[in-house]
């Protein structure tokens, strides 16, 4: 365990962003598996939970209210939800109305943490244009929660500078996994270090990368295997997160049964990677960056002057899910969010401006041409 502001916390939460659906109806939330998921969750010793506004369309924070929340006492359990204010919202009004539909929802009275959730580079101002800020003090003042904090998508800049204009956040909550350690468009080992200096405590998401780490490619497989075959090969992702110093749990977004007794095998008595299972670690990650992807950095100096604003290394980033985990279903639903309101790869006209710019001399119009084919 460990301990955050004087209350020892597992290391292992429950994330509720992928609850497990009805099979005959996979848009409804399969309640009775999440009743047994939250029962075998706490008589393992566990208790946090992490749920959102947003999740499921409110289905998430409506689900642990009847799962958790109306089964249990309330000090049983910590709960943890987010505001996001780029989604779902109109104004500062409607925004700041989530946390009162949240709270109405999950019918906890109280949340222990909040967030402002998922800010990025594209969407941070909204939180100062809405002051939910000062909302998030003003709630902790009101004691309607204990701690809050915010989870966050972009690089170690803007983080440094959020950082910087709010010192009195009591958390964040980053995505942090050993494929994403050096991974140039997540940058989970830098935001980490700008977490680390700034001495705000860590909330881990996506340790298992939504799952590709579950399933990694054979030769990542092959590592693990080699070392320990008794363990699953999702456990070396949980275990690298939750070894990290200053984190205060790492979140799991259990989909069934199954996972929640996989993790628990494990999480229920912790145990940090000794030297030997670091080194392992290492191994599978040279064995992903030998996989046959791009080698984008994310410098972004082939964009500065490409007259069809073509957004060149987020296309790559989509096309190394396919490359690299083979998931392509994926990979085109990340290209066609990324390209939303930029060129698409197949706008390209070959002028040659980025590939005389790139500094990982990659062969970026015939690498475009091979993503319009694949994710297009």
């Amino acid at each position: 365990m460990s301990e955050y502001l004087g209350k020892e916390i597992p290391k292992l939460g429950f994330g509720l962003m992928r609850l497990p659906k009805q099979k005959d109806d996979p848009k409804e939330i399969d309640l009775e598996q999440v009743k047994q998921m939250v029962d075998l969750f706490l008589d393992a010793g566990l208790y946090y939970f992490d749920t959102a506004y947003v999740y499921d369309n409110g289905k998430s924070e409506e689900a642990i209210r009847e799962a958790l929340v109306e089964r249990y006492p309330r000090e049983k359990f910590l709960l943890a939800t987010k505001l996001n204010a780029w989604m779902g919202c109109t104004d500062e009004t409607s925004a700041k109305q989530q946390f009162y539909t949240s709270l109405e929802r999950t019918g906890a009275g109280y949340f222990d943490f909040y967030l402002l959730h998922a800010l990025q580079s594209g969407n941070y101002r909204k939180y100062d244009e809405y002051h939910i800020w000062d909302f998030a003090k003003q709630l902790k003042e009101k004691e309607l929660i204990r701690h809050w904090g915010f989870s966050f998508h972009a690089g170690p800049d803007l983080l440094e500078q959020l950082l910087t204009a709010h010192p009195d956040v009591d958390f964040i909550q980053l995505q942090i996994n050993y494929a994403d350690w050096e991974n140039p468009s997540v940058q989970s080992r830098a935001n980490y270090e700008v977490a680390r200096r700034h001495g705000v405590p860590v909330v881990i998401m996506e340790p298992i990368k939504g799952g590709t780490l579950a399933d990694p490619p054979e030769t990542v497989k092959k590592v693990f295997r080699e070392k320990n075959p008794e363990l699953s090969v999702a456990s070396w992702a949980i275990r690298f997160a939750a070894s990290l110093d200053g984190v205060i749990t790492v979140l799991s977004g259990m989909s069934d049964l199954t996972q929640m007794q996989d993790n628990l095998s494990y999480m229920k008595q912790f145990r940090p990677l000794d030297s030997s299972e670091q080194e392992t670690i290492r191994d599978a990650q040279k064995a992903l960056k030998a996989i046959d992807s791009i080698p984008c950095t994310g410098c972004h100096y082939c964009t500065e002057g490409c007259p069809m604003h073509i957004c060149i290394p987020d296309i790559f980033t989509a096309m190394n899910q396919y490359l690299i985990y083979d998931r392509l279903d994926e990979a085109r639903r990340e290209y066609a969010w990324r390209t939303e309101k930029t060129g698409k790869a197949s706008d390209c006209i070959e002028c040659g401006q980025c590939e005389g710019a790139c500094p990982q001399q990659i062969k970026v119009i015939s690498r475009l041409k091979e993503c319009a084919k694949v994710l297009e």
